[in-house]
């Protein structure tokens, strides 16, 4: 177990060496929704653009770290401790039983003022699916809730059932982020709308379209 965790913390902060590394493009309108530090957010992302997640907050967000959820169960360890190295705060919560444990750590954690990001189609898929547990703890935690969009001029792409994108060290990522409004969260097709918002908003094109390789 011990190896585990210092594997794991040598991983974590090599993943934060090399996200570091990247150049980050924003709009002035995104810039000033994360420049609200006074008003903690739900960032709603795809699970394959988790990456960089962590450096996004470290940039724009210093003051108020990312929470994003862990599993309770033993295996979760390795993973709280690869985390923390990254730069994220973990919140522990069984996803079973329909994941209620879950959505209530989540949801305590922004009542309590804090920022959490929650990936709607993972831990493990369908790629692209909302799921209803993250429509949930937007709803109960009553804070404003951020869709992120993000673009890589150059990524390599895991063979992992999401696809995940691995950023090339250097290179350009363009973030957009979005408010989700109170009328589309208490609407009933809200997942379905928040996924089509989300799935315009990550685009993953072919190499030609941008011009690079990937």
């Amino acid at each position: 177990m011990g190896g585990q965790l210092a594997l794991a913390s040598f991983a974590g902060l090599l993943m934060r060496a090399w996200a570091s590394s990247l150049r980050i493009v924003t709009l002035r309108m995104d810039r000033d929704l994360f420049a609200e530090a006074e008003k903690p957010t739900l960032f709603i992302l795809w699970h394959n653009r988790l990456f960089i997640a962590a450096e996004i907050s470290r940039r724009y967000r210093p003051s108020r770290p990312l929470h994003a959820l862990v599993s309770a169960s033993k295996d979760g360890a390795w993973l709280s401790a690869f985390f923390e190295k990254v730069g994220l705060r973990v919140v522990r919560g069984s996803s079973h039983r329909g994941g209620r444990e879950a959505v209530s750590s989540l949801v305590q954690v922004l009542r309590a003022g804090n920022d959490a990001g929650i990936t709607p189609d993972g831990p493990r898929g369908p790629c692209y699916k909302f799921k209803p547990g993250a429509l949930v703890v937007a709803r109960r935690a009553q804070v404003r809730v951020a869709m992120v969009g993000l673009a890589f001029s150059r990524s390599w792409r895991l063979p992992s059932w999401d696809g995940f994108h691995l950023p090339h060290p250097f290179s350009t990522v363009w973030l957009k982020t979005t408010l989700i409004d109170a009328e589309t969260l208490a609407a009933e097709d809200a997942a379905e709308r928040i996924e089509r918002a989300l799935l315009e908003m990550n685009p993953d094109p072919e190499p030609s379209e941008l011009g690079v390789v990937v």
